[in-house]
């Protein structure tokens, strides 16, 4: 069983810690635990409810009313609003609730109202990056465990390959072939997951390898392919040698076929390359480069 401090509370829900406090003595929507040392410390039940209960209030019922609802009444509420308001601050609350909890029905449902509203694109770019976002956040200020992590994202990456496999095949060639590839030790798939996604629904030639690819790997499936670009992303640091040092080397092992970068340690390490690398130092970017 996790334990939070009341700021654990305040990151996670988006409600002052003044005013959880306040609703606990008022309204006595939680019932903290004290140390020995008199300070307060709550548990994942805690968490739950305030979860809810700050959804609730921000779309508008007031906290005295919401004090009075039961279990059953409070969940209620929660999914119709969750299932209707897609104003961008509910929809990230809701999907932490479903994060926490372990709830794959909510977050199923609030995921596949969106795609029905919007479509599947709009829903990766206006919801699940934004949530990303947030959870990159709470994980480095310790807030959520490693568990609740991997569930979630082992839910939008199914959702992600689903979308992927629904979308046929391009019968021919388009404009260009590409391999999609992360390198050795990079294990953060879902975004090189969506840039599959975002080729294949323009009828791009894409070759998926996957994670942990070498470089060897990668030039024995290049002289299958012969691709006119490949594209990598590096967010992990690595273990091995220098990003600088690996970009160089695979800019020498495919001098003739253009290479595109992203990836948090390729833009935050100012890396240098050379005429046939293109950095993407965004989804934006990344869409542009499709849109030419």
């Amino acid at each position: 069983m996790a334990v939070y401090s009341i700021k654990d509370l305040e990151k996670l829900s988006g409600i002052k810690a003044h005013t959880i406090r306040i609703w606990e003595q008022r309204y006595g929507i939680l019932e903290p635990q004290r140390t020995k040392t008199n300070i307060r410390y709550y548990q994942d039940e805690d968490l739950k409810l305030l979860l809810n209960v700050a959804l609730l209030n921000k779309n508008g019922i007031k906290i005295s009313k919401i004090a009075k609802m039961g279990n059953q009444e409070l969940a209620e509420k929660v999914a119709a609003i969750s299932e209707i308001n897609f104003e961008d601050g509910t929809q990230l609350d809701a999907l932490t609730i479903s994060m926490i909890e372990m709830d794959e029905g909510k977050f199923d449902r609030i995921v596949n109202t969106n795609i029905e509203q919007i479509g599947f694109e709009r829903t990766m770019m206006e919801v699940i990056y934004p949530f990303l976002d947030k959870l990159s956040l709470l994980w480095l200020t310790g807030s959520i465990n490693p568990v609740q992590e991997n569930f979630i994202s082992y839910l939008i990456r199914q959702k992600i390959i689903s979308a992927i496999n629904s979308t046929p095949l391009t019968g021919e060639r388009d404009d260009f072939k590409i391999i999609l590839y992360l390198p050795e030790g990079e294990r953060q798939e879902l975004s090189l997951l969506f840039m599959h996604y975002l080729l294949k629904s323009r009828k791009k030639y894409v070759i998926y390898l996957g994670q942990d690819i070498s470089l060897t790997d990668l030039l024995d499936a290049n002289r299958i392919h012969n691709a006119d670009y490949i594209f990598t992303m590096i967010t992990e640091t690595f273990a091995q040698e220098p990003v600088q040092d690996y970009v160089d080397r695979l800019a020498d092992a495919f001098p003739d076929t253009q290479i595109l970068l992203s990836g948090y340690q390729v833009v935050a390490q100012e890396v240098e390359t050379p005429s046939h690398i293109t950095i993407l130092r965004s989804l934006e970017q990344m869409l542009n480069f499709i849109k030419r």
